[in-house]
């Protein structure tokens, strides 16, 4: 199922990259390029479930829109996820995503699609470093706002061991100049 939604997504954004005028990096400006903030807060889900009761963090992302509807950047942030009180033993952990964000925005106010990809390092007392992670969504923007709901799934060296989460989040434009 991971696969085909990933699948999914980086044919949405192909299809919509090449049927429609590109630009290019130079052309960036206040009109198609901002820096993105944000909260999140999530529910940890699986395996982690049973240590973490709740996920808090901040977002950070400089996007480009490649054509009127993809938008495409780079992502990162810090997510704290804190332990359940009933548990002997747990720690807080946090996780520090560094990855590449896609995003469909078929209106230029509405409904949006989007992924972002990459790696998290996981920092605090826990079985692993990091590994590979994805984050699809889907939300609501505008020109000033995204907020949205997530599915964030790091996939390390151990599967018992994957952090998974679901949740929502909100992020504010800063446009460049």
């Amino acid at each position: 199922m991971k696969k085909l939604l990933l699948s999914f997504v980086l044919t949405m954004a192909i299809v919509a990259t090449y049927a429609q005028a590109t630009r290019d990096i130079e052309d960036i400006n206040e009109d198609n390029s901002w820096l993105k903030l944000g909260l999140n807060m999530g529910v940890p889900v699986g395996d982690i479930g049973d240590y973490s009761s709740f996920a808090f963090g901040l977002d950070v992302a400089g996007q480009f829109m490649r054509t009127d509807n993809f938008g495409l950047g780079v992502v990162s942030g810090y997510t704290n996820y804190f332990k359940k009180s009933d548990v002997v033993g747990a720690q807080d952990f946090g996780a520090i995503p560094l990855g590449l964000m896609l995003r469909y925005y078929p209106q230029p106010s509405g409904f949006f699609a989007g992924t972002d990809v990459g790696y998290t390092f996981l920092t605090g007392d826990i079985a692993t470093d990091g590994g590979f992670y994805i984050r699809p969504q889907v939300g609501y923007h505008n020109y000033d706002w995204n907020i949205f709901a997530f599915y964030n799934q790091v996939f390390t060296s151990d599967p018992a061991a994957d952090i998974q989460s679901i949740g929502v989040a909100a992020t504010y434009n800063i446009r460049f100049k």
